[in-house]
């Protein structure tokens, strides 16, 4: 008996790295599954291809579970119905969608084309539409459905050269949340996660010294793609029938909930008076300049940095 049993979920980007996994690991635990995968390149360069999409739901069917395969693209709202037409064709229904295809196009904002940016918003911001709208309706009226969306650090602290990755995972983010609020009284669940693991995203980082190479190694060995999609896989069973709306975060055996944004000071002048520029500048920004965000990443709960400042001095 699994979490998933009597469940079909369509896995997106499973061909490879985090999306594999949870597509194994739904189907492990009883889901019949949908493998979506272009079979393209990091970059989003060439026409991809059938066989990883394929080669997993081939593996899944060899231990004893079903599945079908998929390599159409998620930046086509027309490939997307197909996949839902076709996970009702092959299974009857479908109940949950976890979303981990993308691609990344690293490069400084002030170098960065056109085509880099429109190719990634394309993938993840368009492609994070096209999953849900093309799904949404069906869950509604079946009242029941869970999205699984990925976002990534990359938005919510920041990372240098990934300025359209980074806008695209934040507009995710935003996404899920109103996705939760309009879908909470149709039984409808969304939440978003931000994964650390080493999958060939992580791969195509530069090494740039031999620490660098050494870290690679550690990570290989203890931030594993499993991990991440065993936490999707939990997250759109009924299991979790009382979680949505939140972004998570999850490296190694880390399990994180990061806070949303919400107001950490507030600078109000007295009823009939008005901020001025002068005032804004003299009396406003010094009194919220304490609560800034400085420009470095925040470290990750439960990482060496994270534990040297917890330490007392």
């Amino acid at each position: 008996m699994g979490v998933l049993d009597g469940k079909v979920v369509l896995v997106t980007g499973g061909g490879n790295g985090i999306g594999r996994d949870c597509a194994l690991i739904a189907a492990q635990q009883g889901a019949k599954v949908v493998v979506n995968d272009l079979g393209g390149s990091l970059k989003g360069e060439d026409e991809g291809s059938a066989g990883p999409a394929e080669a997993v739901a081939q593996e899944i069917r060899a231990a004893g579970g079903e599945a079908v395969s998929n390599s159409d693209s998620v930046t086509s709202y027309k490939a997307v119905q197909g996949m839902v037409e076709q996970a009702m064709d092959s299974f009857g229904g479908l109940h949950a969608v976890i979303n981990p295809a993308g691609i990344l196009r690293d490069v400084m904002f002030h170098k960065m084309s056109e085509d880099d940016w429109d190719r990634v918003i394309d993938v993840h911001m368009r492609g994070s539409f096209n999953v849900c709208r093309a799904t949404i309706e069906h869950f509604r009226d079946q009242n029941d459905g869970a999205y699984m969306l990925y976002t990534s650090t990359s938005g919510l602290f920041g990372n240098i050269g990934q300025a359209n990755y980074g806008a695209a995972k934040m507009g995710i983010a935003g996404l899920s949340r109103i996705i939760a609020m309009e879908g909470a009284r149709n039984n409808v669940r969304s939440n978003c996660i931000a994964p650390v693991a080493w999958t060939r995203m992580t791969q195509s980082v530069p090494i740039k010294d031999e620490a660098a190479a050494a870290r690679r190694a550690v990570m290989a060995e203890k931030i594993r793609a499993d991990q991440p999609a065993r936490f999707s896989v939990a997250l759109v069973s009924p299991g979790a029938a009382n979680v949505s709306g939140q972004i998570f975060g999850v490296s190694g055996e880390n399990i994180m909930l990061y806070s949303q944004p919400r107001p950490i000071e507030t600078c109000s002048k007295p009823e009939g008076e008005a901020w001025t520029v002068d005032t804004i500048l003299s009396e406003a920004v010094p009194k919220m300049a304490p609560k800034f965000f400085d420009l470095n990443r925040a470290p990750m709960a439960g990482s060496q940095q994270n534990q040297q400042q917890k330490q007392p001095a």
